[in-house]
């Protein structure tokens, strides 16, 4: 059984059990709107299942429930975010109040986190950007859970990429991919609701195919595209951690549980005002996605995700009852 909460009872449901968890209110509602914006794009793996191991992490210490993410201009393109062993939203609120500005003023604007932490759904990291008419792109790591290619020890994340573009009137496009070939929250749910896993997306400790999620947490991720998402993986965690400071994955500690030292990944967001080589991209962006969209059987990346946020913002968020009554009882 569920019940069908609205966004304003969510973020209140998480955001009270932040603070109960040893987390400041400010930081707790960025990280609830976070929460609760994964709920809404339907990537539950990501959302409000994340808040036993977010409380834990808080509650022991290995994530700063109460840090304050400073930030340095080194360059004036380039600002350079501490998230100070914090979540990583905050820091990341901290960094898109300074892209649009800087972006706009020079075509071109980065930001690079380190010492930070889970960044939930990457799509709704940029697309907060095209809503406000800029090109953006992230890269992010997280825990080692892939070895590379011909190799059996994890040494990238599942690593997302994202990116997203103004369509004007239109909601933006916005395409978001995990270089394994589904995201390990996925895993994590069907974990924690205690089903299997379809073969192959995981591999046990020893190599193999599994369908327990136990094993597929505790193995690695199978990557997107074989050897080529490895590839992709090294392109990331150069720009993520090697460009901005932070942790490589294979140096990250879990982002599932309360032990061990702070996570300490990266994120590198880039914003391009879309007139930077002068008018009109936003129109033809346009056009090629009006192209895509009127051919049978095609879907703009991001739409169907824009759907059920609609759906669930009229209807509400089914959450589980027994989720519901975990998270009711975490810090109590």
């Amino acid at each position: 059984m569920s019940r069908h909460l609205s966004v304003d009872e969510a973020v209140a449901l998480a955001s009270d059990t932040l603070v109960r968890c040893k987390t400041s209110a400010g930081n707790a509602v960025s990280v609830a709107r976070a929460l609760i914006g994964a709920e809404l794009a339907g990537q539950a793996g990501h959302g409000l299942r994340r808040m036993p191991s977010y409380c834990a992490q808080s509650l022991s210490g290995k994530v700063d429930g109460k840090a304050k993410p400073t930030a340095v201009n080194h360059r004036p393109g380039a600002l350079s975010v501490d998230g100070a062993y914090g979540f990583a939203y905050p820091a990341i609120d901290l960094a898109l109040d300074w892209l649009p500005d800087a972006a706009r003023s020079q075509g071109i604007a980065m930001a690079g986190i380190h010492r930070s932490h889970h960044c939930g759904v990457a799509g709704l990291i940029v697309e907060r950007l095209a809503e406000k008419g800029l090109v953006a792109l992230l890269v992010a790591n997280a825990p080692a859970a892939m070895a590379p290619w011909g190799g059996k020890r994890p040494l990238f994340g599942t690593d997302p990429i994202a990116f997203a573009a103004p369509l004007g009137d239109a909601d933006p496009v916005v395409i978001d991919i995990s270089l394994s070939k589904v995201a390990r929250g996925k895993i994590m749910a069907a974990h924690q609701q205690g089903k299997s896993i379809p073969e192959g997306w995981a591999l046990d400790p020893d190599g193999n195919p599994t369908t327990d999620p136990a094993q597929g947490m505790a193995g690695t991720m199978v990557p997107m595209g074989d050897a080529k998402g490895t590839a992709l993986a090294i392109m990331v965690e150069m720009l993520c951690a090697g460009l901005t400071g932070a942790n490589y994955a294979y140096d990250a500690s879990s982002f599932f549980d309360g032990e061990g030292t702070p996570p300490g990944t990266g994120q590198l967001i880039i914003a391009m005002d879309p007139e930077a080589f002068g008018p009109g991209a936003i129109e033809r962006f346009a056009v090629l996605a009006s192209a895509i969209e009127s051919m049978e059987g095609t879907r703009l990346p991001g739409r169907r995700r824009q759907k059920l946020k609609a759906d669930m913002i009229a209807n509400g968020i089914p959450v589980d009852d027994a989720l519901l009554a975990q998270i009711e009882a975490l810090g109590r």
